[in-house]
């Protein structure tokens, strides 16, 4: 009887904490000048070198960094996320456990812990998870709502803040996205990928609609090379109603844009594009939420380009997602921002954005 006792208290106990962070969470938006003073507070506590640091995703788990250099760049205070890629729930937890023992006894910001738990990619990235459907068979709002709980769940015993996901692009055919997407009618995947945002939200979890402005109606994969969207931005309607809808964190594609005299990126990815991340989505879109880019490390798009990473930041990208080299990548942009006070001004609004949204999350107290 007294076991049971406690196993309701503690149930208890956790959705209550949870409902109490997804609140703050859902409040983002929302101007408070307590929580405008805490995130000025802690930030002064900083010194450059460690606010760009909270700017650096490095990867973990199978085909992530090594454990030992990603300890070793958790002790030194290099980076303040980190996105976990394939493995099991047992091995992401006890190295999420081990880090926030570290990053604790060191008294340095708490890290953002992310991952692609996009439905169809969910049991690649927690290996040994119960099957749950591909995203392009999700239907209904239900089942997208229903499948975000089971994916939160999971995310939350492991300690995941952040989830990579909806995929929001416009096709199922490409041949990045493949089974990824929830199809190629716009007004569907609208409504589908508004659900699993609120739901994902809701429940204390950082959602991101990807991948800006669009990877779902060109041709090719920029894992394996540069790709064009040619003309018109044809998904980039799908962007202003999660915008609206409160979503809080976008991901930016590595893809070119031509023969569009607005939104041209001149031979550069869109990530790396100050035209399309600040002059497009943060201007005329109005997103105020957190950016980052897709990875930086793999995709033969944006490889190719020298010092891509400080590009990125220099085109208003918050987070820069697995860089090949963090220190750097680190050293490039402190390099920047001694002699440009503009681009300074910017990571520290950038570094700002982070800070605020651990606050809401409930990881600083």
């Amino acid at each position: 009887m007294n076991k049971l006792v406690l196993t309701i208290a503690f149930t208890i106990t956790i959705f209550l904490t949870v409902n109490a962070q997804s609140n703050k969470l859902q409040d983002f938006y929302n101007y408070d000048p307590i929580i405008e003073h805490k995130v000025d507070e802690i930030f002064r506590t900083l010194n450059d070198t460690t606010r760009v640091a909270q700017m650096i995703v490095t990867s973990a788990g199978e085909l992530g960094k090594p454990e030992s250099v990603i300890l070793k760049l958790v002790s030194e205070n290099k980076i303040g996320g980190i996105v976990y890629l394939k493995g099991t729930k047992t091995n992401h937890k006890r190295m999420i456990d081990t880090i926030n023992m570290i990053s604790n006894s060191q008294n340095q910001l708490p890290i953002l812990f992310s991952i692609d738990a996009e439905p169809s990619l969910f049991n690649g990235r927690l290996q040994g998870t119960s099957p749950i459907m591909n995203t392009i068979d999700i239907k209904s709002t239900k089942q997208s709502d229903s499948i975000a709980r089971i994916i939160n769940a999971n995310l939350l015993d492991i300690g995941f803040r952040q989830n990579f996901a909806p995929v929001v692009d416009i096709s199922p055919q490409n041949e990045a996205i493949k089974n990824r997407s929830f199809g190629n009618d716009k007004g569907k995947v609208i409504e589908l990928s508004k659900q699993f945002i609120q739901t994902t939200q809701e429940q204390g979890i950082i959602a991101t609609a990807k991948h800006f402005p669009g990877h779902g109606l060109v041709k090719g994969d920029t894992h394996k090379k540069s790709v064009y969207i040619d003309g018109e931005l044809k998904e980039l309607s799908v962007y202003p109603p999660l915008i609206e809808a409160g979503v809080l964190s976008i991901m930016m594609a590595h893809i070119t844009i031509t023969n569009n005299e607005k939104y041209s990126t001149n031979g550069l990815p869109a990530s790396c594009s100050r035209n399309i991340v600040t002059d497009l989505l943060k201007n005329e879109l109005g997103f105020k939420g957190l950016i980052i880019t897709d990875a930086l490390n793999i995709m033969k798009a944006v490889t190719i380009i020298d010092n891509a990473p400080l590009l990125a930041s220099k085109a208003g990208n918050d987070m820069l997602l697995m860089p090949i080299d963090e220190i750097k990548t680190i050293n490039s942009i402190l390099d920047e921002m001694r002699t440009n006070p503009t681009y300074k001004e910017q990571v520290y609004q950038s570094v700002k954005k982070i800070i605020r949204l651990k606050l809401f999350l409930g990881l600083i107290q």
